[in-house]
């Protein structure tokens, strides 16, 4: 019974090695298709990476030649389905891939799109840290003050973030080496907010929103930081 026992307990062992080197060769593989590392959303003035997932994906510019100004059918095919030919928003967006050949509008509004989510939730939850590394020094100041104004009441908010109906981009400049481009974003929430004693005095959570806003982030197209950061906000 003993060796029984020995030699079963031998095969089950050995068709376990077996699957476990099978999967690391499979898992293991790199096919050539993996995404390349990408660069996150951080505040110009951080200084760092901050490596967690408060972080909005932007693709790097490479080096080199690929740092030359594109031809003008790669802008304008950049930016056909995003602003009408000739038109001010249009040529500002132009200006900015001339000076930054890495500006690509549709993936800006991808991760607009992710910051805006992250900066909604954080600001709801009073996460400091987590807003600090998206926003300029005086959008932080304005979201830290409000935060600190709803905990001196002892109030807390909730906020649900059902989805973005639409994104667009409706203005953008260039001045110097500093690139804005503003969104509009047209989002539907579920926000309540409470007092100490948990008494809903704001908002309704039961009934969904429409809320629009109206974002700004700014970079500095010489950087070697491909990050933007909020440095504006209103509600349309």
């Amino acid at each position: 019974m003993s060796e029984f026992f020995d030699i079963y307990n031998l095969m089950i062992l050995a068709l376990a090695v077996a699957i476990f080197l099978r999967l690391r060769s499979v898992l293991g593989r790199r096919t050539g298709n993996e995404r390349p590392p990408m660069d996150r959303y951080t505040a110009r003035s951080s200084g760092e990476s901050r490596g967690n997932d408060n972080v909005v994906a932007l693709p790097r510019q490479p080096s080199g030649q690929d740092t030359a100004s594109p031809e003008p059918s790669v802008v304008e095919e950049r930016l056909k389905t995003i602003a009408t030919k000739d038109t001010p928003v249009y040529n500002a967006l132009r200006d900015i891939i001339v000076a930054d050949p890495s500006f690509e509008p549709k993936p800006f509004l991808n991760g607009a799109q992710m910051a805006y989510e992250m900066i909604v939730t954080a600001f709801a939850a009073g996460e400091r840290d987590n807003l600090r590394p998206l926003l300029s020094e005086e959008v932080m100041e304005g979201f830290s003050a409000a935060i600190a104004d709803r905990e001196a009441k002892g109030q807390t908010m909730s906020t649900t973030l059902i989805g973005i109906d639409k994104m667009a981009i409706t203005d953008a400049s260039l001045k110097g080496k500093i690139a804005r481009v503003t969104a509009r974003i047209d989002s539907q929430m579920i926000t309540a907010t409470y007092d100490r004693d948990g008494t809903l005095i704001d908002g309704d959570p039961n009934k969904v929103t429409d809320v629009v806003d109206v974002w700004t982030f700014e970079r500095q197209v010489d950087s070697p930081n491909p990050n933007w950061t909020l440095v504006a906000t209103e509600s349309a």
